[in-house]
């Protein structure tokens, strides 16, 4: 008797994930700017080359901010990065924790 697979004996192309820490400290500023009414939304993708955290001001619009993680780029500028909403990079780095350091700016600005 033969048995059945139900899954494809190959996996499918690797995709980009945050890891639990990194989504803990994007988590975190999330959690602040929206308790300070700055952000309402957020979304989550998982693409091959990159991990996508993007974050609205409401779910219609496109983002505000992106915060990627692009593994390739890890031994050139750093694999983070932040993109406005007009494609600019507000900053890129190889530490979670400095790179998000420009989204904190603008909460401080907004809680005075």
């Amino acid at each position: 008797m033969t048995s059945l697979t139900p899954f494809p004996a190959t996996p499918g192309p690797d995709t980009v994930m945050f890891q639990r820490p990194e989504l803990n400290q994007i988590l975190s500023l999330y959690g602040r700017m929206v308790a300070a009414g700055e952000w309402r939304d957020y979304a989550i993708s998982a693409l091959r080359d990159a991990a996508v955290f993007s974050i609205f001001r409401r779910a219609a619009e496109q983002p505000l901010y992106r915060i990627e993680k692009r593994p390739k780029l890890r031994n050139r500028q750093g694999q983070y990065v932040v993109v406005g909403m007009d494609g600019q990079i507000l900053k890129r780095g190889h530490d979670l924790r400095m790179v998000l350091r420009v989204l904190e700016r603008k909460l401080i600005r907004a809680v005075d």
